[in-house]
């Protein structure tokens, strides 16, 4: 539900460096003028608020690119590892 403007979609992209064994996922949408920011931990009863939450806890760096007018990508990286 977050960051959706009726009449507009959104991107998501996945990137594997294989020479980095990194994974890259990013999500862009059309709402650059509402950045997300961590909030506390929602109640277990609550339906929304987890998001960002997951994307914090389980990636190893993680950011917020609002560099295209009118748009905003929140990215993460996961580390996999080698071998």
């Amino acid at each position: 539900m977050h960051g959706r403007v009726r009449g507009r979609s959104f991107r998501l992209a996945l990137a594997l460096d294989s020479a980095m064994c990194t994974l890259r996922i990013e999500v862009t949408d059309a709402r650059g003028e509402s950045p997300p920011v961590p909030r506390p931990a929602p109640g277990p009863e609550d339906e929304s608020g987890r998001g960002l939450l997951i994307v914090v806890t389980l990636a190893d760096r993680w950011s917020v690119d609002l560099t295209v007018p009118l748009l905003k990508t929140v990215w993460a990286e996961l580390d996999l590892g080698r071998g």
